[in-house]
């Protein structure tokens, strides 16, 4: 502050010290942000707002009074009177600076309090009518108020001796004030209030009550700074220790660089306590890292124990604790790249893209644990492949088939020999982020044995309310898998435990038909094959009938694994003729497919060339898609047993019972002699009997080749069927209906019977399988028999089922 700037605060205090201020009650207003002004308060304020410097030029103009009222939110621009508390202060203008951008700086002293009557002009600047609210002096006071303003003096002075800023002069000015209103509006000066707590002090009006307010904050604000003094003085003890350790460090080692010794300890020593800062552990896992660091320092380095102390200091730092990649979810490149390796499943693609749509929306969401589950060869691992680089993200493939010892999943204990992490533990620092997308292979092939059940482990991993924090039994520490995206593998969802299976969302990848084959052979196999076998494209062609017969002729699949198989056969050949020194190039047709790949292996018609008594023809899942299933009955002369034949499972076995039942129930409408289930023994076989069969599916074409042998009628051979048969005649619904048409479809079937429950599944079903194949849907076994073997087999319509029959219950 400048010499006259001095003199004129003197003199005002002179003229005016102990004496009421004459002012106006017109006063122009200026609202002030961040700051609520008391009286006897001087400080600088900034003014640059048109309506600021207007009430400012107009005070300075008269008595260079203006009144300061503090907004109620700093980041309004032009306030209004409701943005404005009411309760302010009047204060004169001590120094008017202007400065070159036009705004202004002054120097006000807050003089006397006041509270906004009402707002005489709102237009170019505020111009405001107030009620002083004058400050009772009771200079001697009572004993309480002696009482309470000692201790808000004892207060301050503790505060300013914690922060180091106490100072004679400071408390010579708090003895000599003795008006309490005074004595509060200096403290509140003074502390670090929030706005609206400072407010709340200005509209105090009574002054001991007013003081009583402050005495409060003064008492929170020791507690603080008590707290706040500790925690320094606490890290300059620490700083202090830690520069000590450091200079004494540097000593040792100048004095084994004087000696020219290198001390490999401490070298080993220093470099691990390098890698544990840089792994940036949680702290759970650097104070064990740092706990098994001071024991290292006290083994000798030749000891077994101190080995197994390196492995375990290895695992922690090299873990990838605060590493990760960052994740660029992109939707319509993702659909680009699933697209670009995958041809056809569309609905499998619009399931992922869902899934990566909710993780950009929402990153910190739990994700499921997604289960494709489908045929091997139709690109279960390679849609993994896919969505880790759709998420710019590392990839890592472990496959659980035929493990067995929990240990594989969590760990051994590391009193073990040759003790080592678990699985899991090893692909994060494999793949050195604590985010890769992990792919677990085959895990409906996971077993268990004495040394524990890998798949009750594998719950804590892929459970999202558990996994964040996972524990291995090498590291003795969780690690967090929450960022992990776990996606699985399966060829059928049967052998996967109840517990695992109710934790992950199973998307089901059903098999290719023929025309998605060809397509898939000539975009992604043949190029890939081509380029794998060191062949160019003009080296070897394929035509397209080639493809469509090795397709049919040379595989019987429901993916395409086979199918590369061959086209890799094909390459080979013609790569061997090229390095003879043969020239090309060379095409592939379907005249000369016979002298590169041999005769063909599977004959995709029906085996039987025309209808015949007592065989049917059934459709059947299988882990590899749909196939066909032929059910042959044969009469013997007996006792009346029925004989079942080709490795079936007890369901089979429960259907075949359930059609002879039927049979024998309906002997009259079926035209079956009395005496044929007395005198004749029945003998149901499933051919391919080293194969063991299970299910319901098979009931209808077992009761349509038993009703067949009976009644000496052939069943039509183009005709399949599929459906569980009840006791009473009804066709039950089935499951894995798409992958037996398409199975079907390979075996050169025309006509499926199947439930009429099933029929909405139709929708599903590839277009260009139901434009080849007509889809019959029934109620019950009389329309299978009337479509299969002929009308005239039924004498007199079977009694249908009651109208109030329940849905009786079912297992699949």
């Amino acid at each position: 502050m400048a010499e006259s700037d001095k003199d004129d605060l003197i003199r005002l205090i002179d003229d005016e010290g102990g004496k009421s201020v004459e002012i106006p009650e017109k006063l122009p207003l200026l609202p002030v942000r961040d700051v609520v002004v008391y009286t006897d308060m001087v400080l600088p304020l900034y003014i640059g707002r048109e309506k600021s410097l207007r009430a400012v030029e107009e005070a300075m103009k008269r008595e260079q009074i203006i009144f300061l009222a503090t907004q109620k939110d700093p980041m309004v621009e032009d306030p209004g009177p409701k943005d404005i508390y009411r309760v302010g202060t009047a204060c004169r203008i001590l120094r008017m600076l202007k400065l070159p951008d036009g705004h202004f700086k002054v120097l006000v002293h807050g003089l006397e309090k006041g509270r906004i009557k009402r707002y005489i002009n709102k237009k170019s600047v505020y111009h405001v009518s107030i009620d002083v609210i004058p400050d009772s002096y009771d200079v001697k006071g009572n004993v309480e108020t002696q009482a309470l303003m000692r201790n808000v003096r004892e207060n301050c002075e503790k505060i300013l001796n914690l922060r180091g800023e106490y100072s004679s002069e400071i408390g010579m000015l708090l003895e000599e004030i003795e008006s309490p209103g005074k004595l509060a509006d200096l403290v509140s000066s003074n502390l670090k209030l929030k706005l609206e707590e400072a407010q709340g002090l200005l509209e105090i009006d009574e002054p001991i009550e007013r003081l009583r307010a402050v005495n409060n904050y003064l008492a929170r604000e020791v507690e603080l700074s008590t707290v706040q003094a500790k925690i320094q003085s606490s890290v300059r003890d620490e700083i202090s220790k830690n520069q000590r350790d450091y200079f004494l460090r540097e000593q040792v080692r100048a004095i084994h660089k004087e000696l020219g010794e290198q001390d490999e300890r401490l070298a080993e020593i220093n470099d691990f306590t390098q890698r544990i800062k840089k792994a940036r552990m949680p702290k759970h896992a650097l104070n064990e890292a740092d706990k098994q660091l001071k024991r290292l320092e006290q083994m000798h380095p030749d000891s077994s124990e101190a080995t197994i102390v390196r492995s375990y200091l290895d695992w922690l730092v090299d873990l990838p604790w605060s590493r990760a990649t960052k994740d660029v979810i992109d939707i319509p490149k993702a659909k680009s790249v699933l697209d670009e390796k995958h041809y056809g499943l569309e609905k499998i693609k619009d399931r992922i893209l869902e899934y990566l749509s909710v993780r950009k929306l929402n990153p910190k969401k739990k994700g499921q644990i997604l289960c494709f589950v489908g045929p091997p060869g139709v690109g279960k691992t390679s849609l993994g492949q896919a969505i880790a680089d759709a998420m710019n993200r590392k990839f890592f493939r472990m496959s659980l088939g035929g493990i067995r010892d929990e240990a594989e999943i969590r760990g051994h204990r590391r009193t073990y020999i040759g003790a080592m992490p678990g699985r899991i533990i090893q692909g994060l620092k494999q793949c050195e982020s604590n985010n890769p997308v992990f792919m677990m292979d085959e895990i409906d092939k996971i077993g268990m044995d004495f040394r524990g059940d890998p798949s009750s482990a594998l719950l804590e991993a892929l459970d999202p309310e558990q996994n964040t924090d996972f524990s291995d039994h090498f590291l003795n520490l969780t690690f967090d898998l929450s960022k992990v995206l776990f996606i699985l593998t399966a060829n059928m969802t049967d052998t996967i435990p109840s517990a695992l299976l109710d934790r992950m969302e199973v998307i089901q990848l059903p098999g290719y038909t023929e025309e998605e084959k060809s397509v898939i052979a000539e975009k992604y196999l043949v190029p890939r094959q081509l380029s794998d076998n060191g062949l160019k494209a003009g080296n070897l062609v394929f035509s397209r009938s080639a493809i469509e017969q090795i397709i049919t002729d040379y595989t019987c699949e429901a993916g395409v694994r086979n199918l590369e198989r061959e086209i890799g056969a094909l390459c080979r050949k013609t790569a061997r003729k090229l390095a003879e020194g043969e020239k090309g190039p060379y095409r592939i047709t379907r005249g000369n497919l016979h002298t590169f790949l041999g005769p063909a292996r599977f004959f995709p018609e029906l085996d039987q060339d025309e209808s015949q008594v007592g065989l049917a023809t059934g459709l059947a899942w299988t882990q590899v898609g749909g196939e066909v299933l032929y059910v042959e009955v044969s009469l013997l002369e007996g006792k009346g047993e029925l004989i079942i034949t080709g490795q079936l499972g007890e369901i089979m076995q429960e259907s075949a019972r359930a059609a002879l039942s039927y049979a024998r129930a309906h002997r009259k409408e079926l035209g079956i002699k009395k005496n044929v289930f007395e005198g004749m023994d029945i003998h149901i076989h499933v051919p391919a009997g080293a194969i063991p069969k299970d299910g319901p599916s098979a009931g209808i074409a077992m009761a349509t080749a038993l009703i067949s042998a009976l009644t000496k009628k052939p069943v039509d051979k183009a005709i399949a069927m599929t459906g569980e048969i009840s006791l009473r005649g009804r066709v039950l619904p089935i499951g894995g209906l798409r992958e037996k048409a398409i199975g079907a479809l390979r075996f050169g079937i025309k006509n499926i019977i199947i439930p009429m429950k099933n029929k909405p599944e139709l929708s599903e079903i590839p277009k260009n399988v139901k434009r080849k194949i007509a889809f019959t849907p029934v109620n019950t076994i009389d329309e299978v028999i009337e479509i299969a073997i002929g009308k005239n087999v039924l004498k007199a319509p079977a009694p249908a089922a009651p109208a109030t029959a329940k849905k009786p219950a079912r297992t699949s």
